[in-house]
């Protein structure tokens, strides 16, 4: 199995070391394995979760989200569960989606207005 050093796997996924540290204390990611040394090592399995995580909060989610999809994806729920938490998620991303384009607009009017 291939593994990545803390920095390689940063590099991958756009994310600092200390972000990489955050989510496992906050058991977002991981338990991430360890060499005989003591060395974190990133697995592939380990930096798709991270790219997970991260585009998660890039869609707005918190911690305490981010927390409960991991806790209902490590537990026994069921699918439908999985897809209830999604769906409402993203419904609230497209409220978001709708807000920003409606201040878009806003903005649109006031250059049009000042040019």
């Amino acid at each position: 199995m291939t593994t990545l050093t803390p920095a390689t796997a940063a590099d991958r996924t756009g994310v600092s070391i200390d972000t990489l540290r955050y989510y496992e204390r906050e058991g977002l990611i991981g338990p991430i394995r360890r060499s005989a040394g003591g060395r974190r090592e990133y697995t592939e399995d380990d930096v798709f979760w991270i790219g997970l995580v991260t585009c998660f909060r890039d869609a707005g989610l918190g911690i305490a989200d981010l927390r409960e999809f991991v806790a209902i994806l490590r537990s026994d729920h069921s699918p439908r569960d999985r897809v209830v938490f999604l769906r409402e998620r993203r419904a609230a991303l497209e409220e978001r989606v709708a807000a920003l384009h409606r201040a878009m607009g806003v903005l649109d009017e006031k250059i049009a207005y000042y040019s």
